[in-house]
């Protein structure tokens, strides 16, 4: 089986410290570059004045990105669904203005009354319509950018596909349907190398907007499904749902850990843990009793 570097097997650990460094990272070039041409376009204007604009700014941004990624992951701007999804994305980017002006009044007013002076928006039906011409373009600049990071992410880790199912044998088409069969493998494509991953591997799988991540010997890959059909696609007594975006394959559950809360905490063999909410914990008993592997494993 084909790995990815060493460098990136470790990178889920600072996956979202260095997501949100690039960002800040960004907001803070964007807002110092913008700092500069402000001094030189207007030599007038206090220096301070610039500084409170361009970073009031960059922070009601960066404070809506959390906003724009959840809603991006669940409205993508794919071929198959652009009719539905841009105007989705253009309604998104009006409320984007919306609240990027008024969560940057709110901080200039703020910053203008520490040192005793008064800030104005000026006309707001007008500014509001020149800060979305500015502002439409920083969202689609974002969405390409959350869009060009998954597609990097999918190339990296690995996009697994079902192996497509065998052809209908002759003369069959009258024949009563039989039900699809339930996957043993699943082909992954990653660094440009295509391999197989037994359905039995799969550790337990997460429910991740359009996709589900298959966890498999310390590895994630991503099979675009939802959560509820790909369910439906594994053996009902091996692999159990334990959470509103979780199942595990019980032959690799080592512990269950009860919680003061009524819930529970997997601990998987390989020492990665899953959360168990409360009304899957009777039904994890249940199965577990009946599943050989777990069984030796809480042993």
């Amino acid at each position: 089986m084909a790995y990815a570097p060493d460098w990136f097997a470790r990178y889920p650990a600072i996956r979202r410290r260095v997501e949100v460094a690039f960002w800040v990272g960004v907001l803070a070039l964007q807002a110092a570059f913008n700092t500069l041409v402000a001094w030189v376009d207007l030599p007038r204007v206090a220096a301070w004045q610039p500084v409170v604009w361009e970073v009031s700014s960059a922070l009601a941004a960066g404070l809506l990105i959390p906003a724009i990624v959840v809603f991006e992951r669940g409205v993508p701007l794919r071929w198959e669904t652009l009719r539905t999804a841009l105007p989705l994305h253009l309604v998104a980017s009006v409320v984007f203005c919306v609240l990027h002006v008024a969560g940057m009044v709110l901080l200039r007013q703020a910053a203008y009354a520490l040192v005793g002076a008064r800030y104005g928006f000026g006309d707001w039906p007008l500014q509001l319509a020149y800060e979305y011409l500015k502002d439409v373009r920083s969202y689609a600049l974002i969405v390409a950018a959350l869009m060009s990071y998954r597609f990097l992410m999918l190339r990296l880790t690995g996009e697994a596909k079902l192996l497509d199912a065998p052809e209908p044998a002759p003369g069959g088409a009258d024949a009563a349907p039989l039900p699809a069969p339930r996957p043993a493998r699943f082909l992954v494509r990653k660094l440009r190398r295509e391999f197989l991953v037994a359905a039995s591997d799969i550790e337990w799988v997460q429910a991740q907007g359009n996709y589900v991540g298959l966890h498999v010997n310390g590895h994630d890959y991503l099979l675009r499904s939802t959560f509820t059909e790909f369910l439906q696609q594994l053996d009902p007594e091996r692999f159990v749902r334990v959470h509103r975006s979780h199942a595990v394959n019980l032959d690799h559950v080592a512990e269950i850990e009860p919680l003061d809360s009524g819930d529970a905490r997997l601990t998987m063999r390989d020492g990665s843990t899953v959360p168990c909410s409360r009304r899957h914990r009777d039904a994890i008993g249940q199965r577990g009793r009946v599943s050989p592997g777990s069984a030796a494993a809480a042993r």
